[in-house]
């Protein structure tokens, strides 16, 4: 006969916990009563009791045996067999150190320069968490009512606890911000965090009870987690280059930053169809994947020379991947925000919202074709006054002043000591031959950090990590750091002559792998070992593969591969 077991996530910290013989929920399944067909209806009631009484939330069976997710669930992802399960992990020390924030800054570091008033912004936003936080695990929120509070704050009811995703805006993080993020690892995660394909951070084992304190730590080192999830426009994506390519038309993070400002708390675009993605890049290279977003924007001159912007729209990946249609050669800088908005309303009006799986704008323009699509974005564009929502050379001057430009040396375009340091070393001069790339100013050089390791996560770094990329780029990047959509870090401004000395610091941190456009060099989601939508392992997929092509001699022997696996759920 039949046999299941009840099982649920707890309110305070998402773990997995199970129906006990007592009525009574235990954290491991192997404490948890079987019940049998006729007993079962009579365990799930007394489960969506304690359900209704905030104390467990998602309250189902699981058969007897387990299906291959509910034992993830049980007994946490095989990936990560060091972690375990959320369930009895002891609590967060009551004192704990002063925040990085408070002790250092990244001068030169080239992020948006936030003022008191954006600061105070995110406070407040952290402290209206805290108080929706705290009325759901009283339970005066239910969790349907809490539910879109919490996306609209980036945190995700996963497999074995909270997620919480905080944004990073365009990919650009100064060494301060990635020691706060450390930070957060360490004493509210387990050690680690996950860079995303968005150029975000995940921390996968929040409890709930944390997050308003996270939030509040983020936003003190001018980080925060607003519109990471939810249908609305998420987290701008940029060239992990950008303001340091040398084929670079104009910088990109200044557009990304005003798209940003422009779209956050945006009520007429905070509930879209779906949620909405787009990529901008500043140049003719298209390190931003643009033409796989809802919206994709390339940055171009025209005949006569000035600076503009060709749009690209409908693009995606997911179950139905699609690449955007042109649907402008050239607009200019000034009506940038004004054809993004000509999109969105249009997407917002006839975007289905009755099918989640047709929401996209990419399934809209395929069902009406792009010829009427475009054609409606002409009108609704056309049909805008004038002197609506026009970038003014003032108000571009005003955000550009916010970026610092970093105190760049005039050096010579050739180094005596990267040439001794590549002839006396291999591995070095494979390294530099993979992992860097052409500067904009003479001496410098962009340099990759692959987080890609053989046999490790993609995309994966330990709290330990994140502090020593931040110390090397202290010393050697002014700073700054760049979080790529391929899921690596990259120190944007190194002198030629300083490229040794990194590629030292990373061998002794563990990453200095030499693989940035090989077949190791694997995009992967955290699939089903974590995500509680998931169908399917990307992980060991991409584990497997790095660790069959582990060689350097056999990856540079195949050349430049792309390899993406993510679940298509």
């Amino acid at each position: 006969m039949a046999t299941h077991f009840v099982t649920a996530s707890r309110l305070r910290d998402g773990a997995s916990v199970w129906l006990g013989d007592a009525a009574n929920w235990v954290d491991t399944v192997e404490f948890a009563q079987r019940f049998e067909e006729e007993a079962l209806e009579a365990a799930l009631e007394t489960a969506r009791a304690d359900q209704a009484d905030h104390r467990v939330v998602d309250v189902h069976p699981a058969p007897a045996p387990l299906t291959y997710r509910e034992q993830i669930r049980a007994h946490g992802p095989s990936v990560r067999t060091d972690l375990g399960t959320q369930a009895g992990r002891p609590a967060r020390a009551e004192t704990l150190p002063p925040l990085p924030s408070d002790l250092v800054k990244s001068p030169y570091a080239g992020i948006y320069r936030y003022d008191e008033y954006d600061r105070q912004f995110l406070r407040d936003r952290a402290g209206q968490f805290r108080t929706q936080v705290e009325r759901r695990l009283s339970g005066e929120l239910t969790e349907d009512e809490f539910k879109p509070l919490r996306l609209m704050n980036g945190l995700y009811l996963q497999l074995h606890g909270y997620m919480l995703r905080a944004a990073l805006p365009y990919g650009v993080v100064s060494a301060a911000q990635m020691r706060q993020l450390a930070y957060v690892a360490r004493h509210f995660d387990r050690g680690y965090g996950h860079f995303t394909t968005r150029q975000n951070i995940q921390f996968n084992w929040i409890r709930l009870e944390d997050t308003p304190d996270i939030l509040a730590i983020l936003a003190e080192a001018d980080l925060h987690a607003i519109q990471t999830s939810g249908n609305c426009v998420r987290n701008v994506t940029t060239d992990h280059f950008a303001g340091a390519a040398a084929e670079e038309v104009i910088d990109p993070r200044l557009f990304a930053e005003i798209l940003r400002q422009w779209s956050t708390d945006h009520p007429e675009f905070t509930y879209l169809p779906r949620k909405f993605k787009i990529a901008i890049t500043g140049g003719p290279i298209d390190r931003a994947a643009i033409h796989v977003h809802d919206i994709g924007i390339m940055a171009h001159r025209n005949e006569a020379g000035e600076p503009g912007f060709s749009f690209y729209a409908g693009g995606g990946l997911g179950r139905t991947p699609v690449v955007g249609v042109k649907v402008r050669d050239w607009l200019p800088v000034r009506d940038l925000l004004r054809y993004v908005e000509a999109i969105l309303r249009t997407y917002n009006a006839l975007g289905r919202r009755d099918n989640i799986y047709k929401a996209r704008i990419k399934i809209l323009i395929k069902e009406m074709k792009s010829e009427a699509f475009i054609q409606m974005i002409e009108d609704e564009f056309a049909a805008m006054p004038a002197d609506y929502n026009v970038l003014e050379p003032e108000i571009i001057a005003a955000l550009q002043a916010r970026f610092v430009e970093p105190p760049f040396e005039k050096l010579p375009a050739i180094s005596a000591v990267l040439d001794e340091a590549c002839g006396r070393d291999a591995a070095f001069a494979a390294w530099l031959q993979s992992n860097s790339y052409a500067h904009r100013v003479p001496g410098y050089a962009c340099a990759t950090v692959s987080l890609k390791p053989t046999g490790g996560i993609p995309g994966d770094i330990s709290a330990d990590e994140m502090e020593r990329v931040a110390d090397l780029a202290d010393a050697y990047s002014f700073g700054e750091l760049r979080v790529s959509h391929e899921q690596n870090l990259v120190l944007p401004h190194v002198r030629l002559s300083d490229l040794p000395a990194l590629w030292s610091g990373l061998v002794e941190a563990g990453l200095a792998s030499a693989n940035i456009g090989l077949v190791t060099d694997i995009i992967s989601c955290p699939g089903l070992d974590y995500c509680s939508l998931a169908t399917s392992r990307s992980i060991p997929v991409a584990q497997r593969l790095a660790e069959r092509f582990s060689a350097p001699e056999r990856q540079r022997e195949i050349g430049p591969l792309d390899l993406n696996i993510v679940d298509y759920r």
